[in-house]
């Protein structure tokens, strides 16, 4: 008899089949059976962990393509060079999408990065500082599910790689087109369904088995990058969050796999 079994203790809950819209997600912490309430201070404690090795979790994670594919999100969100434009940027702690929607603009276009976590933040500001793009970008401290911003302040609302750790993914796009102007665009880079054949198996076997332990062995804790390539697992298909951005009422909903649909960009226009 186990420990566990002995003290009379629930059994944990895992359930790694991947969510159909944003239910799953909010009472699931990796494969872990969790309440909403339980999830946010659990994601918290993880970007508390690695918030100064944010990028190096993002190239374990995607092999050093996360900053090609962000790179293809900019371009394709093309911020111009002129004319009072504004975006938010939503988990965006460190700065990475914020500076790059800056310099695409030629340091005309101002960003807001918004994130719920500290640790995160504190890295972007000092980033912004070492850029020079203080006066470009501000940091917000704050939930993706109740913005703290009036309707429509913003030009557009990006969010990359960080959709799946919302709780509640429904409350936050709802958020997202309440302060987009009419026109404004959203653009949601995230880790998401192979479907490229022979791709998904050797994808799946380097995320869950070759990436915990690697983390590991570089930042000294692997839980982190546990939970963090579980929720990959875990997060809708292409098609069932494009439904979900077009249930918060966006149109001309639609995506773009990035090598092979290991990642994905959504888009959808407030019309």
């Amino acid at each position: 008899m186990t420990e566990r079994e002995n003290s009379g203790a629930a059994p944990e809950q895992r359930d790694d089949s991947r969510a159909h819209g944003a239910d799953g997600m909010a009472s699931s912490y990796g494969f872990r059976r969790v309440s909403d309430i339980e999830k946010q201070p659990l994601v918290n404690d993880v970007f508390h962990k690695v918030a100064e090795r944010y990028d190096l979790m993002n190239d374990l994670m995607s092999a050093g393509m996360h900053r090609v594919w962000k790179n293809a999100m900019v371009a394709k969100l093309a911020p111009p060079r002129n004319g009072n434009w504004r975006s938010l940027d939503v988990a965006g702690g460190t700065g990475d999408i914020a500076f790059r929607i800056v310099e695409a603009s030629d340091r005309n276009a101002h960003t807001t990065v918004l994130d719920i976590n500290g640790s995160m933040l504190s890295v972007g500001e000092k980033r912004a500082a070492q850029r020079g793009l203080s006066e470009n970008v501000d940091f917000v401290e704050a939930n993706a599910e109740e913005l703290p911003f009036e309707d429509r302040s913003f030009d557009a609302y990006t969010i990359a790689f960080g959709i799946r750790n919302v709780p509640h993914i429904d409350r936050a796009l709802k958020e997202a087109y309440r302060v987009l102007k009419r026109g404004g665009r959203l653009l949601c880079l995230e880790f998401s369904e192979v479907e490229m054949p022979m791709l998904d198996r050797f994808y799946d076997e380097w995320s869950m088995r070759a990436i915990p332990p690697i983390g590991k062995a570089v930042t000294g804790d692997a839980e982190p990058y546990q939970y963090l390539v579980e929720s990959i697992r875990k997060f809708p298909k292409q098609a069932d969050f494009a439904a979900m951005i077009s249930d918060a009422g966006f149109s001309r909903v639609d995506w773009t796999n990035y090598s092979g649909g290991i990642a994905a960009l959504h888009s959808g226009w407030k019309l």
